[in-house]
């Protein structure tokens, strides 16, 4: 059984007395000016930062030693001396005039703890830990941590989930890049984000497994898509996450990828946006650049690749080609995304302006997922390979020369030796 009774104390426009002019002293005064109090320091020396609050008229500042009397009309005493003697009389006169008293020389004497805080918008948790400050500090950091990677359920009851003061009762849409599929790879925000939803609107490629650490009346929607059918239009996504939020709950929209790398954020953005909703958007770790690093592939490399363009797969490059107009041949990459099903058009394409037949190419297979494989070539093969192992969504193409870093080039047909560049 604990002997200490957990409170909170209201120190607004109360004088509180500091003595000591350290940087301990100086933390507590800077956690009383948080809190409103009328602080008095009384020090024979102080450290510049409260020299200024000083003269800023923030504190009271008394430039000597401590003497009794001091506590006369305090309601709390923060003693942070130092000096044993000095901090022993200090807690002396708080006993006999019944102020509360931080000790920060010897906890064990001390008749009030300041607890360690950690702050999360709206969620504040104090952790004391039995007296012992640096243990409480470890303590608090690992909560913070916590908090910060929605590890502890930050949601809010029903009722007052979304809600945000002077909102007029909405709430508020997350647009949250969840990457190629792994969890692991989810941002630190985005499960945060999740932790407190009411409402998660979800993707086919985005990190579904994270679904199952929900509350179970948490609203699932379900809108992913595959290739060839949109069972849910963009435009009845648009109107879901409007709907929920001006209902005044938490939304957050989960996508694979990033939002803004052939996610639609932005259209889901200026939907949300029209209907009043605060937005945010938490980035993603995108397939375009995840993908090929996960089959070993970088889409730059010092003395191959200087920059590389990602293109959207489901475009015809053949038919627009105003969207390869300007994209280097020379010591770049070329990503495209969706493209399986015009992988063969799109290698033409490729060829067409300017790249060699026996460009590297690659095409990587469900990336971080349980099937992943990849399948290499030059563009004058890759479609054949594809076709004939039966290659399917999702996938990412690579064309360029950094496909011979890929482990297993220099089994590829027609590679030479020394094929891989350093």
């Amino acid at each position: 059984m604990s002997d200490l009774l957990p409170l909170s104390l209201r120190v607004e426009g109360r004088r509180v007395v500091v003595v000591g002019g350290g940087a301990v002293a100086a933390r507590s005064v800077d956690g009383l000016l948080a809190a409103g109090a009328d602080v008095v320091v009384v020090a024979p020396e102080v450290v510049p930062g409260l020299a200024a609050l000083a003269g800023a008229g923030r504190v009271h500042l008394e430039r000597r030693p401590y003497a009794d009397g001091d506590l006369d009309g305090a309601w709390l005493a923060v003693t942070a001396t130092g000096l044993p003697a000095v901090d022993a009389a200090v807690s002396a006169e708080a006993e006999r005039r019944r102020t509360w008293c931080v000790d920060r020389g010897d906890a064990g004497r001390a008749t009030a703890w300041t607890p360690s805080v950690a702050r999360v918008d709206d969620v504040v948790v104090a952790v004391s830990a039995g007296r012992d400050p640096r243990r409480a500090v470890r303590l608090r950091d690992g909560v913070a941590a916590a908090l910060q990677a929605g590890d502890l359920p930050l949601r809010r009851s029903p009722g007052r989930s979304g809600a945000r003061s002077g909102s007029g009762g909405a709430g508020r849409v997350a647009l949250v890049g969840g990457g190629p599929g792994d969890p692991g790879l989810l941002t630190a925000r985005g499960r945060r984000l999740l932790a407190e939803a009411d409402v998660v609107v979800v993707d086919r490629l985005g990190p579904r497994s994270v679904l199952e650490e929900l509350d179970d009346d948490v609203i699932v929607v379900d809108v992913g898509k595959t290739p060839g059918n949109h069972p849910v239009p963009q435009e009845r996504i648009n109107e879901v996450l409007v709907e929920h939020g001006l209902a005044g709950r938490a939304v957050v929209r989960l996508k694979g990828g990033d939002p803004y790398v052939f996610g639609r954020g932005g259209e889901e953005l200026a939907a949300c946006r029209a209907a009043g909703l605060d937005v945010e958007v938490v980035p993603g770790v995108t397939s375009a650049v995840s993908v090929p690093a996960a089959a070993g592939i970088p889409v730059t490399h010092r003395g191959v690749a200087r920059g590389f363009t990602v293109l959207t797969g489901h475009e015809d490059l053949a038919a627009t080609p105003a969207l390869l107009a300007g994209v280097p041949v020379e010591a770049h990459t070329v990503v495209l995304l969706m493209g399986v099903s015009a992988l063969a058009a799109s290698a033409r394409a490729l060829v067409a302006t300017g790249r060699p037949p026996t460009t590297p190419a690659a095409v990587v297979e469900d990336g971080y997922g349980p099937r992943q494989r990849t399948t290499l070539g030059t563009l004058a093969t890759i479609a054949d390979l594809a076709a004939e192992r039966g290659v399917r969504a999702p996938a990412v193409v690579v064309v360029g020369d950094v496909v011979r870093l890929a482990p297993g080039w220099g089994a590829v047909a027609g590679a030479q030796p020394g094929a891989q560049p350093g």
